[in-house]
């Protein structure tokens, strides 16, 4: 996250009454502390931790981002059939992308290129690439360790793989209550908040707070209090649409200004590497392009961060690896896709230049509608109220996907059904919250608690590596032998270093040969090794 765009989504919800002054002190001091804590946390331990995870990952997998990106392309679009009380897992990447999709792919990128300059878009396009190895990993252990709940559907993520993979159900215990509190709580206000600036009482709607606050709390309890299948078949059409028009939206900007595109490649080029005008009143180019670009694009992307590895285990697959394929391709959709559209409708429309951040007319606090201006510089004014309803639905679709993992995280401590109505009824209530207040602090809180969640998720990948590099070896294996829906058993696998705990992936390897007659286009189908009609639960980790 970007403790940055604290002031973007605040500043419309800052009073100006006397009486409040001494109160936005205080909040302003400890959001000062917070958000030196975070930086420092960032740029000195986080950020080269993640880098060289993910080039560790890449290494480990023989360039899985790579070498099988054209199965993770057609693996979206054959795999929307979901079987035996899971969902699909097409739902799963979508429940995932409306998570990595959201605000800070419009902001996020506009403040990465004031605060960095062109080049900070050349550095989120590597950490992309290195990141789609350890989203790999996320969602591949996030499937192997997964289990059934009471209801048929899945749950999985990095508190089932460290209780049931490291043996430690206490660490998974901890990362759930830190997830549950940073997606639940922080991620959604802030969010909220986002969306409450674009109905409220300065957007084109003109809602008043209290109204505004009153229609996301509304629209989220529609789907949130309906639990995970419901997230999931909204987010199925929400997420792919919403990205789709932000993109169709770029590519009609871009081709109108196709001549500019080569001059502005050499710029973001030449900009990560040299001393090109940078922004903020940092000193040295380079350093601030590779800051801002490594912080906007692995906060946007969250690889890394165990979050997206709870949508999905929720999938119905035949294989490990076929999850953890499509999401790494999430990654790449985030962040090469949609982050690059966002930068190159800002750069081609003339409202940005290095000259301005330098003279200070452009400043970080313009990050929140940078984009929007962009959008309106090359096509019209009329474009505003399209633009609003887009990253409407960006926000949106974060809040109902954070609550998804907030849920998730709640059913690992405890299985009682009535807990489960607890994380659904914050987040609720968060949305609310988001909407009426001003979040400096929480943005800054979050950036924390999510630094925490990913360094505590990394050191898992890590201490688990050997079971994912072990599940895509057997999958290679069987694509080598000419199985065209490879199928995964936990048991009695010699390319793992063990046994799988729990009775998920339980099923035969071998005498399957009609599931492979019935794959569509190379994917492997539901099978009895992910639907075995057991009721596990995190308990028995």
């Amino acid at each position: 996250m970007q403790p940055v765009l604290a002031s973007l989504t605040s500043a419309a919800s800052s009073a100006g009454n006397s009486w409040t002054a001494p109160l936005e002190r205080f909040f302003n001091d400890g959001a000062k502390i917070l958000d030196d804590a975070a930086g420092y946390l960032f740029l000195y331990l986080l950020a080269w931790l993640l880098v060289l995870g993910g080039l560790y990952f890449t290494v480990r997998t023989g360039f899985v981002q790579l070498r099988l990106f054209p199965y993770m392309v057609r693996a979206i679009t054959s795999s929307r059939d979901s079987k035996e009380g899971g969902i699909s897992s097409f739902q799963a990447f979508t429940i995932s992308l409306a998570a990595r999709v959201g605000i800070g792919n419009v902001f996020g990128v506009a403040a990465a290129l004031i605060l960095g300059g062109p080049g900070a878009i050349f550095w989120m396009w590597v950490v992309a690439l290195v990141g789609m190895a350890t989203a790999f990993f996320e969602a591949t252990l996030a499937q192997m360790f997964k289990v059934r709940h009471t209801d048929g559907s899945f749950r999985g993520g990095p508190a089932y793989y460290m209780a049931r993979g490291m043996r430690s159900r206490p660490l998974g215990v901890a990362f759930a209550g830190l997830t549950i509190f940073t997606c639940g709580f922080s991620i959604i206000m802030v969010q909220s908040n986002a969306v409450a600036g674009v109905i409220g009482p300065d957007s084109p709607l003109h809602l008043p707070p209290s109204a505004a606050a009153a229609v996301l709390v509304g629209l989220s309890a529609l789907v949130i209090l309906g639990g995970v299948r419901r997230v999931a078949r909204v987010t199925e059409w929400m997420a792919p649409i919403m990205a789709l028009v932000y993109v169709v939206m770029a590519v009609v900007i871009v081709a109108l200004h196709i001549t500019q595109l080569p001059g502005i490649m050499v710029t973001i080029i030449s900009s990560a590497f040299g001393p090109a005008p940078f922004a903020g009143g940092m000193t040295g180019g380079i350093i601030a392009a590779l800051t801002n670009g490594t912080r906007r694009g692995l906060f946007s992307n969250e690889a890394g961060q165990g979050t997206a590895p709870f949508a999905a285990a929720t999938a119905t697959v035949a294989h490990p690896v076929q999850q953890g394929l499509i999401q790494s391709l999430g990654v790449f959709v985030d962040t090469i896709i949609v982050c690059t559209a966002t930068a190159f409708i800002i750069l081609v429309s003339g409202v940005y230049s290095p000259a301005l951040v330098q003279a200070g007319t452009l400043t970080p606090k313009a990050a929140g509608t940078l984009t929007s201006d962009a959008v309106a510089a090359t096509l019209g004014s009329w474009t505003a109220v399209p633009m609003a309803i887009v990253i409407f639905v960006l926000a949106f679709s974060s809040i109902i996907a954070a609550a998804t993992y907030s849920e998730v995280s709640m059913t690992f401590i405890s299985e009682r059904p009535e807990w489960r109505w607890l994380p659904r009824l914050v987040s609720v209530v968060s949305t609310g919250l988001g909407a009426l207040a001003s979040l400096t602090v929480v943005w800054n809180t979050v950036d924390i608690t999510m630094a925490v969640m990913t360094l505590t998720n990394l050191v898992a990948l890590i201490w688990l590596a050997r079971w994912g590099v072990g599940a895509l070896r057997d999958w290679d294996a069987q694509r080598a032998a000419g199985r065209v829906a490879p199928l995964f058993s936990g048991v009695g696998n010699p390319y793992l270093p063990g046994d799988l705990p729990g009775d998920v992936w339980t099923g035969e390897r071998t005498h399957l040969a009609e599931a492979d007659s019935t794959a569509d286009d190379g994917v492997p189908a539901a099978t009895p090794a992910s639907s075995q009609p057991a009721a596990s639960t995190g308990a028995d980790a």
